[in-house]
């Protein structure tokens, strides 16, 4: 991390691709993305130093910051969006929302002053309209078919399966023609959300409403053909004055609908095939660089600052062949999987874990922490997780949404 004098300001507001592609500065999520927002709070501690500052709806427990203790984190300094604007730092380094967009910008507005010069200056400080496209799976789109032309691979998706633009029910039916089955999303969405797997025909008329619901508020629809996945693989990057640099690469588990469940630590885990393992290597030796190039070269090099991950998907084609889609998505942001390779570090490192998500209706998180305290206990050395559970987020009676640790 990046040491400055001055305080970092962080955000957690993972709904921001719903706001960029909205537009509206006064956009707000739905009650139940508010809820997991406000739930999920505390995750940008792993980011930030102890002297920074992370806003949350309300102050967490003693006993999470002695939880955090147990691993060797000092805290960052939580404080709410009131008393922050009430008492800002008399200086602050930079503005670290989980991503940006016109919302976020409105409603850090008043801390910008107090912000240092190199972030005054950053492509960041300031949203523009243009910014919007930047944020858009179009833009992966575009970065893939550099990729193919430029940097081509037998190894790469093939040309007659390279996602297509959408406006209309009919240019759906005639991919769906094509490829059978599809995977539609929404230009502008994160973690899982705003996609819909087409596995089965004829299209019932409840999921034409939400694909033409996507292309009515959007402008169009992405459509991928549905593919027989064998691994999410995202490389993670630090993008600074122009520069790229490669943070690492991260794997994702997502459940049959697309959404996000979590991420594996400290590698690829164990049961996975080898030949699988062996493809992701090589490939990740290809793909990095050439992403580097190309993206270095696109609007984004000029126009953004932060972190950003693009996803990749491993897959098997009809002759059981390994194929990868080199950039199936940009997400220009801070994302789980750059936070899955901060929480390597508390890891023993001879062991596997995994990085979770939790959300069930019917149990509250307060709960399934005591369940899965019991049932895996957690074991220490030298202040590193050996095994068991650890919670990463701060959670009350009323906490719906998690996040944790399985080692």
């Amino acid at each position: 991390m990046q040491k400055s004098v001055h305080p970092n300001i962080y955000l957690f507001n993972p709904t921001c691709e719903y706001a960029v592609a909205n537009g509206n500065t006064s956009w707000q999520p739905n009650k139940i993305l508010q809820k997991m927002e406000a739930d999920l709070a505390t995750l940008p501690l792993y980011f930030a130093t102890e002297k920074d500052v992370v806003i949350v709806p309300e102050i967490p427990s003693g006993e999470f910051y002695e939880h955090l203790q147990k691993i060797g984190i000092t805290p960052p300094v939580f404080v709410t969006e009131k008393e922050l604007q009430k008492n800002p730092p008399a200086q602050i380094g930079k503005l670290q929302p989980w991503g940006w967009s016109p919302a976020v910008h409105k409603r850090l507005e008043s801390l910008k002053p107090l912000c240092n010069d190199v972030f005054k200056n950053s492509p960041v400080f300031m949203w523009k309209p243009e910014y919007r496209e930047l944020y858009s799976k179009k833009f992966a789109l575009q970065i893939l078919q550099q990729l193919i032309d430029k940097h081509p691979s037998p190894y790469f998706i093939g040309d007659d399966e390279i996602t297509e633009v959408c406006q209309t029910q009919d240019q759906i039916e005639t991919l769906l023609a094509k490829w059978d089955k599809l995977m539609v999303k929404a230009p502008w969405s994160s973690s899982g959300r705003g996609l819909q797997p087409i596995t089965k025909q004829p299209i019932h008329d409840k999921v034409w409403e939400k694909l033409l619901g996507i292309v009515k508020e959007q402008g169009y629809a992405i459509v991928e053909a549905f593919q027989n996945k064998e691994l999410d693989l995202a490389f993670q990057f630090e993008l600074k004055a122009g520069k790229i640099t490669f943070v690492g690469t991260s794997n994702f588990s997502a459940d049959k609908k697309g959404q996000y469940l979590g991420n594996s630590l400290n590698g690829l885990p164990d049961e996975m095939d080898q030949d699988v393992k062996d493809f992701a290597r090589e490939m990740a030796k290809l793909i990095i660089p050439a992403l580097i190039e190309e993206i270095g070269k696109s609007k984004l090099a000029e126009k953004y600052e932060g972190y950003f991950g693009v996803d990749t998907l491993i897959f098997r084609d009809k002759t059981g062949a390994l194929k990868i889609n080199p950039c199936l998505e940009i997400n220009v942001r801070h994302n789980m999987g750059l936070l899955s390779l901060s929480l390597e570090k508390f890891i023993a490192p001879t062991k596997k874990g995994r990085f979770r998500m939790f959300f069930n209706p019917k149990i509250r998180f307060a709960d399934f922490c005591q369940q899965m305290s019991h049932d895996h206990p957690l074991i220490l050395d030298n202040q590193k997780i050996a095994s068991g559970f650890f919670p990463l987020t701060a959670f009350s009676n009323a906490t719906g949404f998690g996040a944790y640790l399985l080692v």
